[in-house]
């Protein structure tokens, strides 16, 4: 943050010596001039409230904006000596829900003062208040922050994070270590956490033996009454396998036919070296493709935050009161799985009773270990932003890697990250054969790239719930509630009749959902369709669907052929000499078909039609 600060004050410098405006205010950042009277400072108030129940933040006090339109400017207003026992008593004017007066003094490292011009800015600190601890409140109300400004958290979102609260006091990781004492601890381990702790401003001394670091470690919890926790195991504990078991190990597997003594590790460990090397593991066994940009370059074959936040909240998450390793296994160019100890909570899990048949996760920033995650946000390996399931969902929907999904095992949760692309070749290939119909819903317009990555989503987790595979829920929070909303007023996705009312939950027009057309065909060719063979009735469904659907009304035994490849899984371009003698019963069974009357080709085309006259010919 010092960094931050730093930039901020020469950019801010910059901008008042050429009398020029630029947004530089955020969601963790606000600049402002010495409060003037009451009004102002419970307006400042409010934002140190919003950052301490959000992320955390920074005020710069000393600067404000004039000036309207092109006119807008900053202006260097200055400290005053005499509001520095305003900012002083910050730490002592919120409360708990009840109104009881909350000491935040440890979420307020010292202030700075900084020579700005002639004159000198105060910058502000504030740390993000723990997950156990939130909300805090001022005035008896709660606030978060939301780009620049403050908002009201609502009474339903106050009454989740009070019962979280209730299941903190129980957390696994607060729980004693048997057998563990002091001397177990790893001194220089503990003061690389206080480095970390140090990285803005200083908060804390550094350790010479671990008996000065006594009243340090039971504030945070590491001991308890001189016991370990194991939470302090985790952190810094000298020899964790010894006391955790299988609580300090991540597994590693290569899922291939060709298995060699490299595909399979075993790591045990601190909780940082453990997401690590759990890190280096998953990039060092993945499939790595080349990429035409960048000269070149090495390419992932799943974008590196995607590996490292799956790494990181698998470990943050686990239930560390069961005694069983994190397992990853990795099946390439397939998917790679992690494993983890536990449960969803589960209020965050949606299955209907109704059909369709949706299971989704309601995507969730409380961690289950909230001690630990504040270790693990100091070290800069979580977030409190629900930021693992929301970049999940985000590089999908980007396109950037396949659907994710969880499947629930006992005492096991397993994530699945998949390769590939969401938009991928059977989705391409679906929307052209309902190329006519999606235009129809949506009043002549031709699909966007974000609606069909959207619709992919959404008929991609139906087929995944199908399965038993637990999907994410698209929510408002992410980049792609204008598409759902676009989507649900025409009808292409509608709210599910036990859909939640905070967390909507969509089903997709069952036209698109269908998979067969085998009653219309029966209905159409009579008792001589039921004598065909499954390929043969595969190929007239898909002929039916372009009959009806698609702008062509017709396909070709090409464009069938491609379309059934890429629905059974196949890779056309990977797969050349396979699709070949798949294409090569695709013919012949279009000329079985053909010759038997069941299609007709159209006229001035290579397209195939349904013959609605099979019967009549056939009957007379």
């Amino acid at each position: 943050m010092t960094s931050l600060v730093d930039r901020t004050l020469v950019k801010l410098a910059e901008l008042i010596e050429q009398g020029r405006f630029e947004e530089l205010e955020s969601d963790t950042l606000e600049i402002k001039p010495v409060p003037a009277d009451g009004g102002q400072w419970r307006e400042r108030y409010k934002s140190v409230n919003a950052f301490l129940n959000t992320r955390g933040g920074i005020l710069i006090f000393g600067v404000k904006e004039e000036g309207q339109g092109v006119r807008k400017r900053y202006a260097f207003t200055g400290y005053q000596e005499h509001v520095e026992p305003k900012l002083k008593e910050l730490s002592g004017l919120f409360t708990n829900r009840t109104g009881h007066p909350l000491d935040l003094g440890d979420c307020f490292p010292p202030m700075e003062l900084k020579a700005f011009f002639d004159g000198r800015l105060a910058v502000v600190y504030v740390d993000e208040l723990a997950a156990d601890r939130k909300y805090c409140f001022y005035q008896r109300k709660a606030y978060r922050r939301i780009l620049t400004g403050d908002h009201t958290i609502k009474e339903a979102e106050i009454e989740a994070q009070e019962e979280f609260k209730e299941e903190a006091l129980h957390a696994r990781e607060l729980k004693i270590v048997p057998g563990a004492t002091l001397s177990d601890l790893d001194l220089d381990r503990l003061n690389e956490y206080i480095q970390q702790l140090n990285r803005t401003v200083r908060v804390e001394t550094f350790k010479p033996n671990l008996d000065a670091a006594l009243p340090f470690l039971e504030r945070k919890i590491f001991t308890k009454e001189r016991a370990v926790t194991t939470l302090g195991m985790l952190v810094c504990g000298k020899h964790p396998g010894d006391y955790l078991g299988f609580r300090s190990q991540v597994h590693g597997y290569v899922d291939s036919a060709q298995e060699i003594a490299q595909d399979k590790q075993d790591l045990c460990d601190n909780i940082l070296p453990l997401m690590e090397g759990s890190l280096a593991y998953l990039l060092r066994n993945i499939q790595v493709g080349v990429s035409v940009v960048a000269g070149g370059s090495h390419r992932p074959q799943y974008p590196e935050e995607v590996l490292r936040e799956t790494v990181n909240n698998a470990l943050a998450h686990r239930d560390y009161a069961i005694d069983r390793q994190v397992i990853i296994t990795i099946k390439p160019g397939e998917h790679f799985s992690i494993m983890n100890p536990g449960a969803f909570r589960r209020h965050l899990l949606i299955e209907t009773t109704q059909e369709p048949i949706l299971r989704r996760i309601i995507p969730e920033a409380k961690p289950r270990n909230p001690k630990l995650a504040d270790v693990l946000r100091v070290f800069r390996k979580w977030e409190g932003k629900g930021i693992g399931m929301a970049t999940l969902v985000n590089l999908c929907l980007q396109d950037k890697m396949g659907l994710p999904y969880y499947r629930f095992h006992q005492e096991e949760v397993g994530l699945f990250v998949c390769a590939g692309k969401l938009l991928d070749e059977r989705m391409e290939r679906l929307f052209t054969s309902f190329d006519a119909y999606l235009e129809s819903k949506l009043k002549g317009l031709i699909p966007t790239e974000n609606q069909k990555r959207v619709l992919a989503y959404l008929i991609k987790s139906e087929w995944a719930n199908e399965l038993m595979r637990h999907t994410i829920l698209l929510t408002p929070d992410n980049n792609h509630y204008r598409e759902l909303l676009v989507l649900e007023k025409t009808k292409l996705i509608n709210r599910h009749p036990e859909s939640p009312a905070l967390y909507p939950i969509y089903n997709v027009d069952r036209e698109l959902m269908k998979q067969d057309y085998l009653d219309e065909l029966r209905a159409l060719f009579g008792v001589f369709f039921d004598s065909l063979d499954l390929f043969s009735k595969d190929v007239l469904s898909v002929v039916y669907r372009f009959n009806h659907y698609s702008k062509s009304q017709a396909a070709s035994a090409k464009q069938i052929s491609l379309y059934l490849w890429a629905r059974d899984g196949g890779n056309a371009v990977n797969e050349i000499k396979a699709f070949d003698t798949f294409y090569r019963k695709a013919r012949y069974t279009f000329n079985k078909l053909e010759k038997a009357g069941f299609v007709v080709k159209k006229p001035a085309s290579r397209g195939y039609l349904l013959n609605g006259n099979y019967r009549r010919d056939h009957l007379a």
